[in-house]
């Protein structure tokens, strides 16, 4: 059986797709550190508004900078020429107004997987070590 998506889910989709090329080939500013990447975006139901969720990877920390935050800023500054672009790009009455916000879900996810394998890790250790003492 086919999955029902909602009319919102689909613009969201649509949206993902046209802002990760936009931000790649027109977004210019220096302050744009490291490879941002569009890992979702949530419409509201009257599609007025968009929560755009972006990571930023490679970005190096400068003196007194935090990256992301300042990759977070810069792509809320542009985000009124990134919606006339997706007005141009996408078939839409009225392109709904951007907000990005950093997803911290990537890197949550590395720490997670960083100690769960430390975990393993530590339990086959003392595995070891019981199955030395029975012999």
């Amino acid at each position: 059986m086919a999955k029902e998506y909602s009319r919102a889910q689909r613009i969201g989709d649509q949206m993902q797709r046209e802002l990760a090329q936009l931000i790649r080939l027109e977004i210019k500013d220096p302050r744009l550190g490291g490879l941002v990447t569009i890992t979702a975006v949530e419409v509201s139901r009257d599609a007025s508004h968009a929560k755009v969720f972006v990571t930023v990877m490679g970005a190096e920390p400068e003196e007194g900078v935090d990256p992301v935050a300042q990759s977070v800023k810069v792509l809320n500054d542009a985000s009124g020429f990134l919606r006339m672009q997706l007005g141009k790009a996408m078939k839409l009455r009225s392109v709904p107004n951007l907000r990005f916000h950093y997803d911290e879900s990537v890197v949550r996810g590395a720490q997670l997987s960083a100690l769960i394998e430390r975990a393993v890790s530590e339990d086959n250790s003392h595995g070891d070590e019981t199955t030395e003492a029975k012999e």
